[in-house]
């Protein structure tokens, strides 16, 4: 009798994952030792620093078991890309660290790495190196290294008194796309699509360096405009008010909310991943014309004045910033 062989698994191998990444991951871009290598190497551009950042997601917290994993490993490049693109810089290279249960997937893998290598050659910082690692959970880490000038790198503490609060894009982006997917349990099309809309970060790489030119603070909204003022006001011991007629809400957030409490959680939910900053007003109309011309949108939303704390300004009244953002170790 012959005897049968096993079919060969479609789990993961580190080894012949690395075999597939240095057979795929090709081309100009990726440092100067070869894709695989114990560390990456790359040239430092005269007269700049390097800007690095790192994010994770982990299943459950910040994508779920069914969401695409291209559209993760794009999430996971694009949160840190974020964050450089914050302090001004230029994005240059990518690093991704996966960890996933044994017996996960080879091609679940394969396809979140190609994902998160389209979004940061995208945005000039292609896959350079990561890791991989055997874990309980599924989870996706991802550094982003940029070059930026030590003189415009605008950190959270620069607002001063007398600034003006503008962001990038529009607010509540991500506070709609939450709602939505809570509201699509078993229907499976409009879950997948509410997915996708969690996980759509459109990073502002191009905005972020010519921003910073005349920003004397800038941050992303990650976590919601409100965190972030919260921050902000905290870190420059100043006081920041939003004016909330002011605010770009992203389309269908009016319409999705019956009550103005109701707005403001969609709107300060978190996930909108703009560029909120502070900067002189005669700066105003030149910041604004530099970011239109790279393709951006710059709106000012609020001022900066003497005293401490967030706050909203609403009909002509001031209150405390409500409580907002994301809280990923709140239950």
């Amino acid at each position: 009798m012959t005897a049968v062989r096993p079919r060969a698994t479609d789990a993961l191998d580190e080894r012949d994952f690395h075999a597939w990444l240095g057979r795929t991951l090709v081309g100009s871009g990726r440092g100067l030792l070869p894709l695989g290598d114990d560390a990456a190497a790359l040239r430092v551009p005269r007269g700049r620093v390097a800007v690095v950042s790192t994010d994770s997601l982990v299943d459950g917290t910040h994508f779920l078991p069914d969401s695409a994993p291209a559209k993760v490993g794009a999430a996971a490049a694009n949160v840190s890309l974020s964050d450089v693109a914050a302090k001004g810089a230029r994005p240059a290279a990518l690093l991704l660290a996966v960890i996933v249960p044994p017996g996960t997937p080879r091609r679940w893998v394969q396809d979140l790495v190609r994902g998160a290598d389209r979004a940061g050659a995208a945005a000039g910082a292609p896959l350079v190196g990561g890791d991989t690692k055997p874990g309980p959970v599924r989870t996706v880490v991802s550094t982003v290294l940029g070059w930026g000038r030590a003189d415009r790198l605008s950190p959270r503490r620069g607002a001063r008194p007398g600034d003006l609060l503008v962001t990038t894009g529009t607010v509540g982006r991500g506070g709609l796309a939450a709602r939505r997917l809570r509201r699509t349990r078993g229907r499976s099309a409009l879950r997948r699509g509410a997915l996708v809309e969690m996980l759509a970060v459109h990073p502002r790489v191009r905005e972020g360096p010519v921003l910073a030119e005349f920003a004397h603070a800038l941050m992303d909204t990650s976590d919601g405009v409100a965190d972030s003022t919260w921050l902000l006001a905290k870190a420059s011991g100043c006081r920041v008010t939003v004016e909330e007629d002011r605010l770009p809400l992203a389309p269908g957030v009016a319409a999705a909310a019956r009550s103005t409490s109701e707005r403001r959680a969609i709107a300060f939910y978190g996930g909108d991943y703009e560029l909120l900053g502070t900067l002189p007003a005669a700066a105003e109309s030149r910041a604004r014309e530099a970011v239109r011309r790279v393709g951006g949108r710059l709106t000012t939303i609020g001022r900066v004045d003497p005293g401490t704390g967030a706050w909203l300004e609403a009909r002509g009244r001031s209150r405390p910033m409500p409580p907002g953002g994301w809280r990923p170790f709140r239950r």
